[in-house]
C-alpha cells in the first residue's frame, strides 16, 4: 500500500480518430469515474503519403489538448497516463508533435505498440463487464488500427493489432463521402485480407462471446437498434440490412441515419466495412458492445503501478526466465546498485528517483538476456531484444530507455547513445548506465562472497572509488578491469579514479 496514493487519476487516449480522457477519484484503491471528455480530432486524416502529420491537424489536436490540459495540468506526476496509438506510432514527425503536446498537458505522453494497445483494451473491457463466459473475443476499431483479443477473466491470451481503422479505410475507399457497392466490396475485401493470417486464431470455435469496444461499434449498434434491425447489440442479420441500405446510397449524406452523430458520419463507412469483414471472416453471429475500452484499461494499469502490481515488473521476470538469465548474479548486482545509490543519494536526484531505480533494477535483471543468442557482443543482443520485443506494460519510450541503459553497460561507452532520449532521461541515463557498469564489473568473478566496504563519489564527470587498504592489491583482476573501464569511459568525457 503506497503511503500517499493520489486522490485523483486520469487517463488520456490520443487515438487516430478521437482523443478521450477519463478522470477518476480514488477512494480506498477503488476508482470512481467523475468526468469524461471526448473530441473527434481525426489525427489519421492528417497523414500524407510520407506519413508526415500536417500542421493543420497538429493545431487541431493541440487545441484539444489545451482544453484537456486545463483539467489535468496540475495533477501530481504519476497520477496520469497518456498514450498515443497508431497515428503517433506511424507519423514520421511524431516526436516534434509530442514535445508540444506534453507542454499542453504537463504530463509525459507514451507511444504504445498495437499489441500493448490490445492488452490495455482487453483490461478495460474486462473491468467494465461482468460475464460468465469462459472465453471472450474483444474487438476495438480505432482510427488507424483494429485490435482483436481473446481472453478469459482479466487475462488476455491472444492479441493482434491490424493496420486498418475507420479513418484510414474511409479515406482509402470512400473519399469525400462518396459511396458505392463496388467501393464497399473493395473495402471489405481489403479488411478480409488484413484479417486472413489471423482468421484461424480468432474463429468462432475459439471463444464463447464477442464484445465490441469502440465508437464505431457503439455507433453501429445504435443505428441497428434505432432501425429495429437488432435488439441485442450487433447481429449478422442486422449488419446485412445496414449494408443493403448503404448499397442504395451514393453519398454519406443520403444515409439518413439521424441517430448517428454527424461528426461520426465521415468515418462510419470504414468502420462498417471492418465490422462486416470481421463478422464474415470469423463467423460472428452476435456482438455485445461494452463501454469500457483503452482509457479504462489505462486506469487499471495505473492502479497496478500505484499499488505495487506494475505489469512491467512481471514482464521483466517473464523475459528473464525466457532468456535463461542468471537470477543469482542479477540479485548480487542489484544489491551492489543499492549500495552505490545510497552513497550518491544526497548529491543526485536520480539516485533517489523511483523510476530511475526501477529501470536500473530491470536493467540488472535483463542485461544478460542476449547471451541466449550469442556470447559475443551480448549486450547488443540484450538491447535489441528489449527495444524490439512486445513487452506488456512497456511503452516504446520505456523500451528504448531500458535498452539504452543495457546497451551501455559494457565495452564502448558513448554519450551519443543517450542524446536522442527525452529529458530528463538523456541526462540521467548515462549515470544509470555508469552505475550499472561498475556493479557488473565488481561482480565479474560471479562469486557469492560479499564485496568489501567501499566508497563512491561522483563530481560531474569525475568518478572516484575507494576500497579498503590493500584490497585492490589482493584483487589484481578487479584492478585490471577498473583500468580498462577507465579507458572505456574516457572517450565519453568521464574520468574514473580508484585506490
Amino acid at each position: 500500500m503506497p503511503n500517499n496514493p493520489p486522490e485523483m487519476l486520469a487517463a488520456v487516449d490520443l487515438g487516430s480518430n478521437s482523443f478521450h480522457m477519463i478522470v477518476c477519484s480514488l477512494n480506498d484503491g477503488i476508482p470512481q469515474t467523475i468526468d469524461r471528455l471526448r473530441e473527434m480530432v481525426r489525427l489519421a486524416s492528417g497523414l500524407d503519403e510520407n506519413n508526415f502529420l500536417d500542421e493543420k491537424t497538429q493545431q487541431r489536436a493541440l487545441a484539444c489538448l489545451e482544453r484537456f490540459g486545463q483539467r489535468i495540468r496540475h495533477f501530481p506526476q504519476g497520477s496520469v497516463r497518456i498514450v498515443g496509438t497508431n497515428t503517433l506510432r506511424t507519423a514520421t514527425n511524431s516526436s516534434e508533435f509530442l514535445i508540444k503536446a506534453e507542454q499542453a498537458l504537463n504530463h509525459p505522453i507514451h507511444i504504445i505498440s498495437g499489441i500493448e494497445e490490445a492488452r490495455l483494451i482487453y483490461i478495460g473491457v474486462a473491468y467494465s463487464l461482468s460475464s460468465n463466459a469462459n472465453l471472450r473475443l474483444v474487438m476495438d476499431i480505432g482510427g488507424g488500427s483494429t485490435e482483436y483479443i481473446i481472453g478469459t477473466g482479466q487475462t488476455p491470451k491472444e492479441k493482434e493489432s491490424l493496420n486498418m481503422g475507420c479513418v484510414t479505410i474511409s479515406n482509402l475507399f470512400f473519399k469525400d463521402g462518396r459511396l458505392s457497392k463496388n467501393a464497399f466490396n473493395q473495402a471489405v475485401l481489403y479488411a478480409e485480407q488484413k484479417l486472413e493470417p489471423f482468421q484461424r486464431k480468432f474463429q468462432r470455435n475459439n471463444w464463447d462471446e464477442a464484445i465490441g469496444a469502440s465508437g464505431s461499434l457503439r455507433s453501429i449498434a445504435k443505428v441497428l437498434q434505432a432501425k429495429n434491425w437488432s435488439n441485442n447489440g450487433i447481429t449478422s442479420q442486422g449488419l446485412e440490412k445496414l449494408v443493403a441500405h448503404f448499397g442504395q446510397c451514393s453519398h454519406i449524406n443520403e444515409l439518413n441515419l439521424p441517430e448517428l452523430d454527424t461528426e461520426r458520419l465521415p468515418v462510419f463507412p470504414g468502420g462498417l466495412a471492418i465490422v462486416y469483414a470481421t463478422f464474415k471472416s470469423l463467423g460472428i453471429e452476435q456482438m455485445t458492445v461494452s463501454d469500457g475500452a483503452l482509457r479504462e484499461g489505462l486506469i487499471q494499469d495505473l492502479l497496478g503501478r500505484i499499488y505495487n502490481h506494475d505489469m512491467r515488473s512481471a514482464t521483466v521476470k517473464s523475459v528473464a526466465e525466457r532468456y535463461h538469465t542468471d537470477k543469482k548474479h542479477a540479485s548480487r548486482i542489484k544489491k551492489t546498485l543499492q549500495i552505490l545509490l545510497t552513497q550518491l543519494q544526497n548529491e543526485y536526484a536520480w539516485a533517489t528517483d523511483e523510476a530511475c531505480i526501477q529501470f536500473l533494477n530491470w536493467a540488472a535483471d535483463l542485461h544478460e538476456a542476449g547471451i541466449d543468442i550469442a556470447h559475443s557482443q551480448y549486450h547488443k543482443h540484450s538491447a535489441y531484444i528489449i527495444e524490439n520485443g512486445d513487452l506488456a506494460g512497456f511503452s516504446k519510450q520505456d523500451q528504448i530507455l531500458l535498452a539504452t541503459i543495457i546497451r551501455g553497460h559494457r565495452r564502448k561507452f558513448s554519450q551519443s547513445l543517450f542524446q536522442d532520449l527525452p529529458a530528463p532521461w538523456r541526462f540521467f541515463a548515462p549515470y544509470l548506465a555508469l552505475i550499472l557498469r561498475l556493479a557488473v564489473l565488481l561482480h565479474r568473478n560471479r562469486h557469492n562472497q560479499p564485496l568489501p566496504d567501499f566508497k563512491i563519489t561522483i563530481a560531474h564527470a569525475r568518478i572516484q572509488l575507494q576500497f579498503p587498504n590493500d584490497w585492490l592489491n589482493q584483487s589484481p583482476l578487479t584492478r585490471a578491469d577498473l583500468i580498462l573501464e577507465a579507458d572505456y569511459i574516457k572517450s565519453a568525457g568521464f574520468k574514473l579514479e580508484f585506490d
